[in-house]
């Protein structure tokens, strides 16, 4: 097999040839050409909010509403009819939850948040541009206090706040881009280029996201003055919860490459790695003193644990 290496590597470098301009002139605009998207593809790298990665975005906001009330519209049709009646407790105890996020880390002066609960047995739940989250009731077993609800909803509100969003939606416009470009030069059917930039471009841009929702919402609800460490738990629970739910004891290193989020044991380690600067950020919102408003509010509101 190693033999047969550099002769397809050859095979694929001839082909490639064949459509590269034969004139200096021809040459010269293809240079400009490459320059051009070179500088289109720059001016449009920005910093994500709180960790400062670089990033491309290609995404307005406009057009980002636009999408997000396109898949709105289609939830609804199909779990509309789901939805837990916003006076019910599992309905107000989520909400009560996300109203301290948002009053906390001030994500209220810039969006209208909504959060709606759906009945389903299924443990997940996801935000929608514009700040709609949706939050499934298989998954409160799996919360069970208010910590663990916080780390969920602070995961998905870090997704709005650093627009993941929009940002996978750029990606997946320049994959396009770059799966014709392979077509045209090594593999006529797609079949292959799709696989090589789903592995090595997708799915690891999927895993960093999640990863970078995970620090962004840490953060979030320690400035909240939730324990950082209820993310931990959940993410125990949750990682023995999807081993069960596979059929798996342990680790399975091939499949966490072809996952779009990261391995439950790779996102402990991390949150214990960050833990240090969420317990600073705790103390620095003055923790101490608000406990006790927070605990009068929740004998007044009446608490619910799951």
């Amino acid at each position: 097999m190693d033999a047969l290496a550099p002769a397809g590597a050859a095979r694929w470098t001839r082909r490639a040839a064949r459509f590269l301009p034969r004139s200096r002139a021809a040459r010269a605009w293809l240079g400009l050409a490459v320059v051009a998207v070179g500088g289109w593809y720059v001016s449009h790298l920005e910093r994500t909010p709180v960790t400062q990665r670089l990033r491309y975005m290609h995404v307005s906001e406009a057009e980002e509403r636009r999408l997000a009330a396109a898949s709105y519209r289609e939830i609804m049709l199909q779990h509309g009819h789901r939805l837990v009646p916003a006076q019910h407790a599992a309905a107000r105890w989520v909400r009560r939850v996300a109203q301290r996020l948002i009053a906390a880390t001030g994500l209220g002066d810039s969006l209208k948040w909504e959060v709606h609960v759906i009945d389903a047995p299924v443990a997940n739940a996801f935000v929608l541009p514009g700040g709609k989250i949706f939050v499934f009731t298989g998954l409160l077993p799996l919360v069970r206090d208010e910590a663990g609800m916080a780390a969920v909803l602070a995961h998905e509100m870090a997704h709005q706040v650093a627009r993941h969003a929009a940002e996978k939606v750029s990606q997946a416009k320049l994959v396009l881009w770059g799966r014709l470009m392979m077509a045209v030069l090594f593999d006529p059917n797609l079949a292959r280029s799709t696989a090589l930039l789903d592995l090595g471009v997708l799915k690891p841009h999927s895993r960093r996201t999640e990863n970078e929702a995970d620090y962004i919402g840490l953060m979030m609800m320690a400035q909240a003055c939730y324990d950082p460490k209820g993310a931990i738990g959940l993410w125990q629970r949750m990682t023995a919860y999807e081993k069960q739910q596979a059929g798996r004891r342990g680790n399975n290193e091939i499949a966490k490459y072809f996952s779009t989020h990261p391995a439950g044991e790779e996102r402990i380690d991390n949150l214990r790695r960050w833990m240090p600067e969420a317990e600073q950020k705790r103390t620095e919102s003055n923790c101490e003193s608000s406990s006790r408003l927070f605990a009068a509010f929740n004998h007044i509101a009446g608490r619910t644990r799951w």
